[in-house]
């Protein structure tokens, strides 16, 4: 990743959505976790069949860029039949300022 301050953490939030299956939490963080990041908050459920995951994790230390990491899991998305998305913290914290 980017070079950063000290303290500072580039951090992004990552959204899985999709049929409710096993495997998903432990796969999405196992790939977090092979690319050196750090998972700082979760929250998931399940509305009516459909598996609903946010997690906000620290990829300071990964060795992905933003864009590689979030092809991964857009990758693992795609051969799970889940939709992934990855956001920069800095870029939603932008949008609801405006």
């Amino acid at each position: 990743m980017t070079e950063t301050g000290v303290g500072d953490k580039e951090r992004v939030f990552v959204v899985v959505m999709g049929k409710d299956k096993k495997g998903i939490i432990a796969r999405v963080s196992g790939l977090l976790y092979e690319n050196n990041a750090n998972i700082e908050d979760v929250q998931q459920k399940v509305m009516d069949g459909t598996f609903v995951m946010t997690m906000l994790a620290d990829v300071t230390d990964s060795e992905l860029d933003t864009a590689g990491l979030r092809q991964a899991l857009e990758a693992l998305g795609a051969e799970m039949g889940l939709s992934v998305m990855l956001q920069s913290e800095a870029v939603v914290k932008a949008m609801h300022r405006i």
